[in-house]
């Protein structure tokens, strides 16, 4: 086996070999000539340094990561059978079993309940520019899909509106407002709309401020970036509001006080400067107690998301999610993400998804075993389709109820966006002009939404009809899957619906390689 991606060359970094033969493990080319015109990461960085560690142009792209782990979820298929149809009651038959009957609905929580009509929720869609310009497209097409969205880290924190109290703490966001109040807007009792909070919300006071202002139910604690763990960050293209944001508590890079800094800034030498987060530090101790000052001050429901850490660390997750009663714990594995961190680290930092999941559902399964109630769970990192939907679910039943999905979810809603964009302008281009040339047309799912909303669908943007569309896709994609497997709500999907096609992924996760599933039952049967 060969190196698992191309290192110093990628189009997420805007940079590439001149040559076709690579060393593989360097990825410089065998032959480096002096006099080269670039353009490999080694090359640019020679002269733009730090710049080339994120994914370019920063807040108009997502990116993921694209190495190739050894073992993925391609390793499995779903098993298919000729007879039975569970979930579905009474007298069963042909004209019963079809996959239009399939329910997709699940729920999350400890004890009040959060139900979604599909098994999908957004990553957090924090204070990035992607996440800002095109929030109306986001929640109102996770509204009127019927699944939850997460609002992510910081989002008060970069307000440029945002007023402080004499204690430092919110006293008022006008962003924060917009993104709750656009929610609830179309809001229709599927899903919710969840905040995080990191360290620099907590000393900003965004849980009080979001309870006592929005009476939010829940709330969301992260231990570190999902799965990158580095703490959240963003490009800044102003002097001014770096300084902004250092005073306000940030880490901004490089330092925005610094004279010689301020100097590079104004001459064009330095173009953009760069604000972190914290990594967070847990303990037993300080988590049980911010969950119950989190409850204390009126939240119904705490959830967590941790990332691609080290096997202790997702043990000591799922242990204090059963102790605090968490309602969620959403685990994110390394190889997704939407694009906002550094390149390096999408790509060789942690422990990817389907590693991260076969070990999810063995601790969990040590958990139950000894007593402890576990949390419900979601499984992130990667994933775009119904396929890998299932194989999540199913991988992690019954703990799994949910697929968080990052840049999935977003591009529909800057696909909608950009055709309602090219459509006033008279540029639609010629693989969508195909469809027709108006909304309508375009939209397969338009004349559903124009019923059920009336002359409400002129208040629904593009990118929502755009993210409502590809949930219905997914809908129904999950639907005929579970037919095809004979399960016709999502609890009764299980681990016996999936088969491992090598030897390693069967190892890895302890679904049984193809040749060995129910291998005992069909010897039996030919031997009656």
């Amino acid at each position: 086996m060969g190196n698992l991606r191309t290192p110093n060359a990628d189009e997420a970094t805007g940079t590439f070999n001149r040559s076709r033969s690579v060393v593989p493990f360097s990825g410089l080319c065998s032959r480096c000539i002096d006099g080269c015109r670039g353009g490999c990461e080694a090359w640019l960085a020679s002269f733009r340094g730090r710049e080339v560690l994120y994914p370019q142009d920063f807040g108009y792209v997502t990116a993921g990561a694209d190495k190739e782990y050894p073992v993925d979820y391609s390793h499995l298929n779903i098993q298919g059978y000729a007879r039975g149809a569970k979930g579905l009651e009474g007298d069963i038959g042909p004209d019963e079993a079809i996959f239009t009957n399939v329910d997709t609905t699940t729920e999350y929580g400890w004890d009040k309940k959060v139900k979604m009509r599909l098994p999908i929720f957004t990553g957090a869609l924090g204070s990035t520019d992607i996440a800002r310009r095109n929030w109306e497209h986001f929640a109102v097409g996770a509204a009127i899909s019927g699944i939850t969205i997460v609002c992510g880290e910081n989002v008060c924190g970069v307000d440029p509106e945002l007023e402080l109290d004499s204690e430092g703490k919110v006293k008022r966001s006008p962003e924060m407002d917009r993104r709750v109040e656009i929610y609830r807007k179309f809001y229709e009792g599927y899903g919710e709309l969840i905040v995080q909070a990191n360290v620099e919300d907590t000393r900003l006071g965004v849980p009080e401020y979001l309870a006592s202002k929005h009476e939010l139910e829940t709330i969301e604690l992260k231990w570190g970036q999902g799965a990158k763990s580095i703490g959240g960050e963003i490009k800044v293209k102003s002097l001014e509001r770096a300084l902004e944001l250092k005073r306000r508590g940030y880490i901004v890079l490089p330092d925005p006080e610094d004279p010689a800094v301020q100097r590079a800034f104004k001459e064009g030498e330095i173009k953009e400067f760069e604000r972190h987060s914290r990594l967070g530090f847990v303990s037993r101790e300080s988590f049980l107690e911010e969950v119950d000052r989190l409850r204390s001050i009126g939240f119904k429901r705490i959830t967590l998301k941790t990332g691609a850490y080290s096997a202790v660390d997702l043990a000591l997750a799922l242990r204090l999610g059963s102790e605090a009663k968490l309602d969620l714990v959403t685990i994110d594995g390394a190889g997704g993400g939407t694009g906002m961190s550094p390149w390096p680290m999408m790509n060789e930092w942690g422990i990817p998804t389907f590693y991260l999941e076969s070990l999810t559902y063995q601790f969990c399964r040590k958990l139950d075993k000894r007593g402890f109630r576990v949390p419900d769970i979601a499984i992130a990192g990667g994933f775009s389709t119904e396929d890998g939907i299932f194989k999540a679910i199913a991988m992690g039943a019954p703990y799994v109820k949910a697929v968080c999905m990052g840049r999935a979810l977003m591009i529909p809603g800057m696909v909608g966006k950009n055709i309602e964009k090219w459509l006033k302008e008279g540029n639609l281009p010629k693989n969508v002009a195909k469809y027709g040339n108006s909304l309508e047309e375009i939209f397969v799912t338009y004349e559903e939404l124009k019923e059920k909303y009336g002359s409400r669908i002129k208040e629904i943007p593009a990118g929502a009809i755009a993210m409502y569309t590809f949930s219905q896709k997914i809908k129904v994609g999950l639907q005929q899957l579970m037919a095809g497997s004979r399960n016709f709500k999502l609890s009764t999907i299980s681990r016996n619906d999936l088969i491992a096609l090598t030897e390693e992924a069967a190892k890895v996760s302890g679904i049984p390689y193809v040749m060995d599933a129910y291998r005992e039952e069909a010897e039996r049967i030919l031997e009656e």
